[in-house]
């Protein structure tokens, strides 16, 4: 007699406490409050260049006869851990490059920081990320020299990923801040 009495109270229970279809209620002001401050992005400055102003001389170029391609092609993608917007010390020597080819060669040229992920996490949070990865990447180019007015920042999340294989290293590959030079 016990037994059906303990059944029928656990069933009770578990049918009243079950899975309701109703959607949560949030308190959108205290989870505005809760969530880390948004940082702000600059506008985007746009100025003409004149035609005689155009032309790049090739005595600046101190390496050489080097294409704005070519040198961007010497410079090294920085990787990062999962989840993670530390930059580590291998990765450091790769940015001490960087900013070594950006005090000589791309002297001329300002310099595009462009965040990436992996496919891990919500669409938000990877462009977050990516921007957090680029500002990193941008505090150790300013603390190597390089002019901050120079370089700008962009997050492209997961939507731009260099390997699309379902493996850790692939998506290591994605983990990444690559660099652009712009005239």
């Amino acid at each position: 007699m016990k037994n059906i009495v303990l059944s029928s109270v656990v069933v009770a229970l578990l049918v009243f406490s079950g899975c309701s279809s109703k959607e949560i209620a949030m308190d959108v002001k205290k989870s505005e409050t809760t969530q880390a401050p948004a940082q702000e992005v600059k506008a985007v400055a746009t100025e003409t260049v004149a035609s005689e102003e155009s032309i790049v001389n090739s005595d600046t170029n101190a390496l050489g006869h080097m294409s704005m391609s070519d040198i961007e092609a010497e410079l090294p993608a920085i990787y990062f851990g999962f989840d993670k917007f530390e930059i580590d010390s291998q990765m450091q020597t790769k940015i001490t490059k960087a900013a070594e080819l950006g005090k000589t060669g791309a002297s001329q040229y300002n310099v595009k920081l462009e965040g990436n992920c992996d496919e891990w996490g919500s669409d938000e949070y990877n462009f977050a990320l990516g921007l957090k990865r680029t500002d990193a990447v941008k505090k150790a180019l300013v603390a190597e020299g390089i002019e901050e007015s120079r370089i700008s920042m962009v997050s492209y999340g997961e939507s731009n990923p260099v390997c699309e294989d379902k493996t850790q290293e692939c998506y290591a590959k994605n983990r990444r801040v690559d660099f652009k030079l712009l005239p």
